[in-house]
């Protein structure tokens, strides 16, 4: 137990120290991501984006470690995969010790669903996705997972949806009643 609170807070402390500001919600969150699945800030298992927690392929593959995986079997799906458009499809079952017919999770990827930094490389992106999916599916793992070349594209569609809210509120109609008659503060700006 000693071992497992001091893991947990050495988590948060790193999380701390690497994004400034983290709330206390997402703090405690981090708190039982750590004792229910012995995961690890330094080794890469958590990143946080977008104020929610994800997990890395990384860290799924330490918990399957964990748990014993029996083996994990991944295939093409081939008429959903298109070589010369960089279209690819995978099958992956994640199989737990006994008699488990497996878990399975697809994945795919082509150029529009991926960051520009691993354009060439769809067909290890989609694999990757496809294990991941099972094996969160196999360990009841409710977070989202993040291929390694992915947090930057999800800190770029936070920012453009922080943008897009923010511009529909400046470009949103006023109320009939606000409209029609300005308030003092608004009419005394205007003076």
């Amino acid at each position: 137990m000693l071992r497992a609170t001091t893991a947990t807070n050495r988590n948060v402390r790193l999380a701390k120290q690497r994004w400034a500001g983290l709330s206390r919600v997402a703090l405690l969150a981090l708190r039982e991501l750590s004792r229910e699945y012995g995961l690890s800030v330094a080794l890469g298992d958590l990143l946080y984006f977008d104020e929610r927690w994800y997990i890395s392929h990384a860290g799924l593959l330490r918990i399957a470690r964990k748990k014993k995986c029996s083996g994990i079997i991944v295939e093409c799906v081939g008429e959903f995969s298109d070589p010369g458009a960089t279209r690819w499809a995978f099958k992956a079952t994640v199989f737990k010790p006994g008699d488990c017919k497996g878990f399975v999770g697809f994945g795919d990827a082509d150029p529009s669903n991926i960051a520009a930094g691993v354009r060439g490389a769809e067909m290890r992106v989609a694999e990757t996705r496809a294990v991941n999916r099972a094996l969160r599916k196999a360990y009841g793992i409710g977070l989202c997972s993040v291929v390694k070349s992915e947090p930057f594209q999800i800190q770029q569609r936070s920012c453009l949806r922080r943008a897009r809210m923010a511009m529909a509120t400046v470009l949103a109609p006023r109320s009939a009643t606000a409209s029609a008659r300005p308030s003092a503060s608004t009419s005394s700006t205007l003076n």
